[in-house]
């Protein structure tokens, strides 16, 4: 071939590549159209950090857009989730299966681009944010679920026959995460972030698009933290670049993968809406749509002479990562295969663990723990019953990933069998500190990454400080467990800042919660194997401070226990009335129902430990257990009007619809009613 073929080859090759600016500029395009298409949106974030997304996805990330659950891809998080046309027109752009059609129906029913990005929905999308800081929150997790794992299943200090290193590290990837300044200014980033500094994530790289606006407008009114010093405190290692300048973010992530001792944090300087003639650097492009002349105008200002929703094919060829990602799973492939060679028990840990599976003797196993837990009926606390449970189930998951917001003594979260994580140290139970919020976002990063099953407690009354990750991990379907403790006003003296009342009722209202209150051991035990087993939802273990009787169940219960909710004891014939109770207050239910029997009432005890579990049963399972026409009192130390869905007008609760007291648990309880006696009377009361 001749030299003047060649160059005039390269020259058309040259005249059909597309530019950086070019791919850039498709991001502006198809998240300020989208936005106009919807008239809803937020174009302002994707624009603004265009070039920061092309940097990085086009050039240091690690991903398949063919296989999104590749296990070695790196993670990809946009915490600043309004900005969702940004990882919208990346998973596009890259190659997922993510068609311009959903594209065009942006924020409308149905669509896979949600208003923010929705885990499950969109191929690609690692985690659902939109609540601001949560997302930085989840990378946390992610990263250190990838340091847990790496040195839980990566080995060192093998060579082959030339005395060669033999890579096998099969767990070797990044955390990338975007934030924005709503992010810098929410407490969960605090929480989370410090914490990643202690625990020394040096795979975690942050990039915060500092420009500057809120919705309120520029934000030098209420944020005006040195945050570069702020995190540089946290332990972590802090750039500051032009966020528009290619060349100066590729270093920027280049010098943060090499301190592999701490997370990163890139200050990237940007324009919002950076390319809008009129409206970049305003708070009048975060929130709305740019208005169809802002958008011709913004066309003609980057020289994109497209129309809405069409990209050349010269663009697609610049951003499609269909081969480099193949090739990346390819090569990881490879090295698992020699992994799995040399380590077989090890490499079928791990697909086991990734893939969400529990061991092959789990039912046998946690059958006999049930088992011999009702065998002992200890009469003890259900948070020591749960700290029985969680010694046993210990051994059996390698996967279990304990931990507790700084009450592991209180909590009983804690069992011989764990090594405690130690600043940089990795272990698989986590002091996090007074950070509850950040623990229960931190761990559903964790339950997304895969290969853990992340449990973390704290006292009941705070939960409140974690609702907002309590209900992500529900609405993501999550496999996270709350350990809640001191669950009533038996708490005790500590008062009513400590004392739940509606707390129980409120994460029983979270939609796909699945709360338990169980009322002695065994249930206890049930409980937790029911919580491990659930797949598609998270799970809070309601759990009391003080002491509950023992009692041994008929194994026949042990099944129906699982089904929320079961007939604890009956009477011959039909029943007059069937009390309804749980966790400590089973007791109650139990001696006023021998009370009022020995007295010629007809009663029916029902323990549900879960009302969410019930509710899903059939209907003729029940009816079985709540027969129609039979009068029902419900007795639980919280609001009364939750268990009006169970016993009706015609019926009773026995609760507290008002702060508690400061008082030893015993003095509280009796003082607010909690008494067979009183049960006794509410029972007659409505014959």
């Amino acid at each position: 071939m001749s030299m003047k073929i060649v160059k005039a080859q390269l020259i058309i090759r040259e005249k059909t590549m597309a530019t950086r600016k070019d791919l850039a500029n498709a991001i502006r395009a198809l998240s300020m159209d989208a936005v106009q298409k919807a008239n809803s949106g937020h174009p302002g974030a994707p624009m603004g950090m265009a070039e920061i997304a092309e940097e990085l996805w086009n050039h240091h990330l690690s991903h398949n857009p063919k296989n999104p659950s590749w296990t070695n891809r790196d993670r990809f998080v946009l915490s600043n989730g309004h900005g969702s046309m940004l990882i919208y027109s990346l998973l596009h752009l890259t190659g997922y299966a993510l068609p311009m059609d959903e594209l065009k129906t942006f924020r409308q029913l149905h669509s896979k681009c949600a208003g923010h990005p929705e885990y499950g929905y969109a191929p690609g999308i690692e985690t659902t944010t939109g609540p601001l800081g949560q997302g930085i929150a989840n990378g946390v997790g992610f990263a250190m679920a990838e340091k847990l794992l790496a040195d839980q299943f990566n080995k060192q200090g093998h060579f082959d026959g030339f005395n060669q290193a033999i890579d096998y590290n099969i767990v070797d990837h990044h955390t990338y995460v975007f934030l924005g300044d709503g992010c810098m200014m929410e407490g969960v980033s605090h929480e989370a972030c410090a914490l990643a500094g202690t625990w020394g994530l040096g795979k975690l790289t942050a990039f915060w698009d500092d420009n500057g606006i809120s919705i309120d407008g520029h934000i030098e009114g209420w944020y005006t933290d040195d945050t570069a010093k702020r995190f540089e405190s946290y332990g972590w290692h802090v750039q500051s670049v032009d966020g528009h300048d290619v060349a100066a973010i590729g270093k920027a992530i280049d010098a943060a993968k090499k301190v592999t001792d701490k997370p990163s944090l890139i200050c990237c300087k940007t324009v919002i809406g950076m390319g809008s003639p009129n409206k970049s650097g305003s708070h009048d492009c975060h929130g709305s749509a740019l208005g169809l002349e802002e958008v011709a105008a913004t066309r003609a200002n980057i020289g994109w002479a497209h129309e809405p929703f069409v990209i050349p094919a010269d663009v697609y060829a610049g951003w499609d990562a269909t081969d480099k990602g193949a090739a990346a799973e390819a090569a990881w492939n490879a090295k698992f295969a020699t992994y799995k060679a040399a380590f077989p028990a090890d490499a079928a840990e791990y697909s086991r663990r990734m893939g969400g599976e529990l061991p092959a003797n789990w039912k046998s196993a946690t059958d006999a723990i049930i088992a011999a837990t009702n065998d002992k009926a200890e009469a003890v606390a259900t948070r020591k019953a749960s700290q029985n449970v969680i010694g046993a189930l210990a051994p059996l998951l390698p996967e279990f990933l304990g931990g507790s917001a700084d009450l592991t003594g209180s909590n009983l979260t804690s069992c011989s069998s764990f090594v405690h994580v130690d600043a940089k140290k990795p272990g698989n139970y986590i002091s996090y500190g007074v950070r509850e919020f950040g623990m229960f976002a931190i761990m559903n990063g964790m339950a997304l990454h895969g290969g853990l099953i992340p449990f973390g407690g704290t006292f009941h009354m705070f939960s409140d400080y974690a609702k907002s990750a309590l209900r992500m991990s529900a609405l993501m379907k999550l496999r996270t467990i709350a350990v809640l403790t001191h669950d009533s006003i038996g708490q005790g003296e500590d008062g009513p800042t400590h004392q739940p009342i509606e707390n129980t009722a409120g994460l029983r209202l979270i939609p796909n919660m699945d709360v338990w209150r169980p009322g002695n051991s065994t249930e206890t035990a049930v409980a937790w194997v029911a919580a491990v087993e659930r797949k598609n939802g998270p799970s809070s273990l309601v759990l009391s401070r003080q002491n509950v009787p023992g009692m041994k169940h008929e194994a026949a219960q042990f099944d129906l226990m699982r089904k929320g909710g079961y007939v604890l004891s009956d009477v011959s014939g039909k029943a007059d009335v069937i009390i309804i109770s749980n966790g400590s207050e089973l007791e109650l239910a139990v001696k006023a129902a021998a009370e009022l029997n020995a007295a010629g009432t007809k009663v029916r005890v029902v323990s549900m430990p879960s009302t969410n579990v019930f509710d899903r049963q059939d209907k003729a399972y029940k009816d079985s257990v709540l027969t129609a026409g039979v009068k029902r009192v419900a007795i639980e130390a919280g609001v009364t009007d939750f268990w009006r869905k169970y016993v009706g007008l015609e019926g009773a609760v026995v609760g507290i619809d008002t702060f508690g007291e400061s008082a030893p648990g015993g003095v509280l309880l009796k003082h607010f009613g909690f008494t067979v006696e009183n049960v006794v009377a509410t029972v007659k009361s409505i014959l």
